[in-house]
């Protein structure tokens, strides 16, 4: 009798031997694998606010979305909007920019969250640089002729310039909620300097607009070649999450997964 319930005790701490292991594996191999960073803070540009994401939005598989709404008053203001969103995830974060939302993104990407960079026909300078300067060295784009300013120093784009230069590619009817909803951006953002770029030590991805009339599609090429980013080529105007969400989406896809398996 003792042999027996020596041998059942035996048995019983086997089988929890047993069950601790294969909890532990399970633990193991949900945390080792490459599931992929989930969090995307995305980042709108000038004369645009955060629904101008939203068909990417709709289009991203298992990602956890969150537009920052920029108060587009200077670069310190939109940085620091960036840096709340950021901090409100719960893991590491991929960073997304439009237009001069890229200038945001290159500032804000210095937080420890940011594991990754995707610029989307946006500018990204350098440590020291502006998008006034970034820009100097290439020809004006057309857009530059449309844009009005106000007394207190805000620019708006004509409801040309957004027809023309800014979303020739979609529809009337979006182009009439572009023009209606686009917020005034403060003219001195764009002399801002970025103090370091964070894509120096982070890696990146580009979306390059090859219609683009806003951003020359020359200096995104460039931009993309100095980053050593990873990138796409669109012919789109300079709203590609607008005229190609299904292409920007699978980049942010690509992007979330590649930087999450590392």
């Amino acid at each position: 009798m003792k042999v027996l319930q020596t041998y059942r005790i035996a048995l019983i701490a086997i089988a929890g031997f047993l069950l601790a292991a294969v909890f532990h594996m399970g633990q193991a191999a949900q945390v080792n694998s490459p599931q992929g960073v989930r969090n995307i803070v995305i980042v709108h540009g000038a004369w645009a606010d955060g629904s101008s994401w939203s068909k990417v939005i709709t289009q991203a598989k298992g990602l956890r979305v969150v537009a920052v709404q920029n108060p587009l008053t200077s670069l310190a203001d939109d940085v620091a909007a960036t840096k709340r969103a950021i901090a409100s995830q719960d893991g590491p974060v991929l960073l997304v920019g439009h237009s001069y939302g890229g200038a945001v993104i290159t500032e804000a990407g210095n937080d420890p969250k940011v594991v990754g960079l995707v610029y989307v026909a946006a500018l990204a300078p350098s440590d020291g640089e502006s998008v006034a300067s970034v820009t100097k060295p290439f020809p004006p784009a057309p857009l530059g002729s449309e844009v009005r300013a106000d007394a207190e120093g805000f620019l708006t784009l004509t409801p040309k310039g957004i027809a023309e230069d800014f979303a020739q590619d979609l529809t009337d009817k979006e182009k009439q909620i572009l023009t209606a909803t686009q917020s005034p951006t403060a003219a001195a953002v764009f002399g801002a300097t970025i103090t370091t770029a964070a894509w120096k030590t982070k890696p990146s991805w580009c979306v390059i607009a090859s219609n683009d009339r806003a951003v020359s599609p020359e200096l995104q090429k460039a931009e993309a070649a100095a980053m050593r980013a990873a990138s796409i080529t669109v012919p789109s105007s300079h709203v590609p999450m607008l005229s190609h969400p299904k292409e920007v989406a699978d980049l942010i896809e690509q992007a979330a997964a590649k930087v999450g398996s590392h």
